[in-house]
C-alpha cells in the first residue's frame, strides 16, 4: 500500500489538515503514528482504512481493511452477538461462520456473558470490546487501531496485544496510534509523527530502539533448526519473503547449535508460531519466563502452533494446537449501522469501499 503526495482538508476553504503525505505501508509491518491531540492522526487514520479520501494525491494498493475507531457508535439496534455477526457478513464471511467468530471473540475478550446484550445497553468498556472484535473477526489485511485500547481492562487490553502480533505473524500490517508511550514497546517496524500537516518518521524507529524499554515480563525460547537453515524473515535473508520475526526478539545463536530468543510476553505466541510454520520448520526445545529455569514446554515440528486467533484458544497461555486462518473477498469495512451513508468522521465510522485516490485540485 502506497501513499503518494495525499492532502486532506475539510471544505473548499477548509484548512489543511495533512498535506504531501508520502508513505509505503509494508505487508507484515507494524506502524506506530504519533502527534498531540488535534495534529491529524485520526484524520490519516482514516484515509488508511478507507473510511475518508484523500483531498489530493493517491492511496494505490489498499488490502481488504477494518477499523476500530476513536469512538464507536454504540446506540445501535443490535445485540453485541449479531453485531458481530452482521459485519462477519459484510466482512464476506458466511452466516454461520460469521456467528462461530463473534462468540469465539467475545469470549476471548472475556464478553461471553454479553452477547445477547443490547448494544446500548453495554458498559464503555464492554463496548469497546465488541469494538475491537469486529475489526478482528476476518483477519483483515490492513488492521487499522485508533486508541482501540482506551477503555479496555488489562486482561482485555493483554488479548489485544497478542491479536496484533497475530496479524503482523500471519503477514497483516496494523497501523495504531495510543495514548501510553509504552503501548507495544519495541515491536513497532516504524514509527511516525504528524506535526503541522505533516508526516515525519520518527527518528528512533524500528524495533531495536525501544526494545531494552519494552515494559512487562518477558519469555525465553530456545529453538533449534538444520544446520544452516536461517530464521524465518532475520535480516540477510530477503529472499525466503518472510515477515520480520513478531516482537523484535533479541537473537543469541548458541555454541550448541541452538538459538536462543528474548521477546516481550505478549509477542511470545506469534514467535512461536512463526517459527513452527517456518518451512523448515524449527524445533522448540524450551519455553521459559526470562529469569525462569523451568521450562514451560517444548515442541517438534509443525505439529503445533502458537495459540493465537479465535480457533486458536483464548491466546492467554502457552503454545496451543494449529494456526488458523480465514479469507474473505476484498473490502475495506468499519464498525456500521447497516443504512449508515457511505461517509464517515471520528464520532460514525461507516462501512463501504472508499475510493482509492481522487484527483489533484
Amino acid at each position: 500500500m502506497r501513499l503518494d503526495g495525499v492532502g486532506r482538508r475539510y471544505g473548499v476553504r477548509g484548512p489543511w489538515v495533512l498535506r504531501e503525505v508520502r508513505l509505503d505501508v509494508p505487508a507484515g509491518a507494524l506502524l506506530r503514528i504519533e502527534g498531540t491531540n488535534g495534529s491529524g492522526k485520526s484524520t490519516l487514520l482514516r484515509l488508511l482504512a478507507g473510511i475518508d479520501r484523500p483531498t489530493t494525491g493517491r492511496i494505490t494498493g489498499r488490502p481488504r481493511s477494518a477499523y476500530v475507531p476513536e469512538r464507536f457508535p454504540a446506540a445501535l439496534p443490535f445485540t453485541a452477538a449479531g453485531y458481530l455477526t452482521h459485519l462477519g457478513r459484510v466482512h464476506g464471511l458466511r452466516g454461520p461462520e460469521a456467528a462461530r467468530r463473534a462468540t469465539e471473540w467475545l469470549a476471548r475478550f472475556g464478553a461471553a456473558g454479553h452477547a445477547r446484550t443490547p448494544l446500548a445497553e453495554l458498559s464503555k468498556g464492554t463496548s469497546q470490546k465488541v469494538a475491537v472484535a469486529q475489526a478482528l473477526l476476518a483477519a483483515p489485511g490492513l488492521l487499522v487501531l485508533d486508541e482501540a485500547w482506551t477503555g479496555l481492562d488489562q486482561g482485555a487490553r493483554e488479548v489485544l496485544d497478542r491479536a496484533v502480533a497475530e496479524r503482523v505473524a500471519d503477514g497483516g500490517t496494523v497501523v495504531f496510534v495510543d495514548h501510553d508511550p509504552q503501548r507495544l514497546a519495541g515491536a513497532a517496524d516504524a514509527r511516525y509523527r504528524v506535526a503541522d500537516g505533516r508526516l515525519l518518521p520518527h527518528e528512533e524507529s524500528g524495533p531495536t530502539a525501544a526494545a531494552a524499554a519494552a515494559p512487562g515480563p518477558r519469555v525465553v525460547i530456545e529453538a533449534e533448526a538444520a544446520p544452516g537453515t536461517p530464521l524465518p524473515g532475520a535480516p540477510g535473508h530477503p529472499a525466503d519473503g518472510a515477515p520480520r520475526l513478531p516482537g523484535g526478539p533479541e537473537v543469541v545463536p548458541r555454541p550448541d547449535g541452538t538459538t536462543r530468543l528474548t521477546v516481550p510476553a505478549a509477542h511470545s505466541d506469534a514467535l512461536l508460531r512463526a517459527l513452527l510454520t517456518a518451512r523448515p520448520p524449527w524445533h522448540i526445545r524450551s519455553v521459559t519466563g526470562e529469569g525462569s529455569e523451568a521450562g514451560i514446554g517444548a515442541g517438534t515440528g509443525a505439529g503445533t502452533g502458537a495459540g493465537a486467533g479465535p480457533e486458536g484458544g483464548s491466546g492467554e497461555g502457552a503454545p496451543a494446537s494449529g494456526a488458523a486462518s480465514s479469507t474473505a473477498p476484498a473490502s475495506t469495512t468499519a464498525p456500521v449501522a447497516p443504512s449508515a451513508p457511505a461517509s464517515a468522521s471520528a464520532a460514525g465510522p461507516v462501512s463501504a469501499p472508499a475510493p482509492d485516490e481522487a484527483p489533484l485540485p
